[in-house]
């Protein structure tokens, strides 16, 4: 039976994912089976390395994805689980040449396994980053805790206002995060809905922060998403801190976070 030979690059990419999903579960952003990660590893495999692997399985994939590989996690499985048993709780998957099916070539063998019931905002995502922002390789859905209170609040209504917000609590915030968060409406999980609007959201921020539901980042890799995520989410918490404490935070000025534009 024929089967796959990770490279070394995919090898070092999958380090990251278990790193990253350590982060995500100590930070107590992926409760349960909570949160998703992806990350479009085509550009590491020659087409006949991954056709004939697996059994086919049917899926409406948008046209482009054709003859994309994919390394995503499973739908049901916990995040904590990629940290030693990457195998078990996601895969790499191989989408067909008319986007009607995928078949899985590497990983999955925990029983009744199947890829993230976000899948088609995943890969929806990687299509749109592989004609926009070919660099942007990985995809990153969590629960970061203050960000989605962030969602709640009443500046969710007021993008540019919320990260102005954002941004004035720390320097970090303004010149990590320098296209901000995009407070994207809600939209119900596992839908074509939920991908459009996360789409919309990366046309211009580095951040969608998914109405009363949780954050995703796309970047070069894994960790970068993750950072993307982790400075967003520390500019929340300072914010929420100082109204938790009972006074308004003073901020950083407009001349001061134009200042520090010179840095992003």
């Amino acid at each position: 039976m024929k089967t796959l030979k990770l490279p070394k690059q995919v090898e070092a990419e999958l380090v990251k994912v278990s790193k990253v999903a350590g982060y995500l579960w100590q930070r107590e952003w992926a409760e349960r089976n909570a949160g998703n990660i992806s990350m479009n590893l085509t550009s590491f495999f020659k087409k006949e390395e991954v056709q004939g692997i697996g059994k086919e399985v049917p899926f409406e994939f948008p046209k482009g994805a054709a003859g994309f590989v994919i390394y995503i996690t499973g739908t049901g499985c916990y995040l904590r689980d990629l940290v030693d048993k990457l195998e078990e709780a996601s895969c790499i998957l191989y989408i067909n040449e008319d986007a009607t099916a995928y078949s899985i070539i590497w990983g999955g063998k925990r029983e009744n396994f199947g890829p993230t019931c976000e899948l088609i905002s995943h890969s929806s995502i990687h299509l749109f980053n592989s004609i926009n922002h070919p660099e942007n390789l990985a995809v990153v859905h969590t629960h970061p805790i203050e960000l989605i209170c962030m969602s709640h609040h009443d500046l969710f209504n007021d993008e540019e206002e919320l990260n102005r917000q954002l941004w004035m609590m720390c320097p970090e915030v303004r010149v990590f995060v320098p296209k901000g968060v995009h407070c994207t409406p809600y939209a119900l999980s596992s839908t074509a809905e939920l991908a459009k609007v996360t789409i919309e959201a990366f046309k211009t921020r580095n951040v969608s922060l998914w109405e009363k539901h949780g954050a995703t980042a796309t970047a070069p890799d894994v960790e970068k998403a993750w950072d993307f995520l982790d400075v967003a989410n520390k500019g929340a918490k300072l914010l929420l801190t100082c109204w938790a404490a009972g006074f308004k935070p003073a901020g950083l000025s407009n001349e001061q976070l134009t200042e520090l534009e010179q840095f992003t």
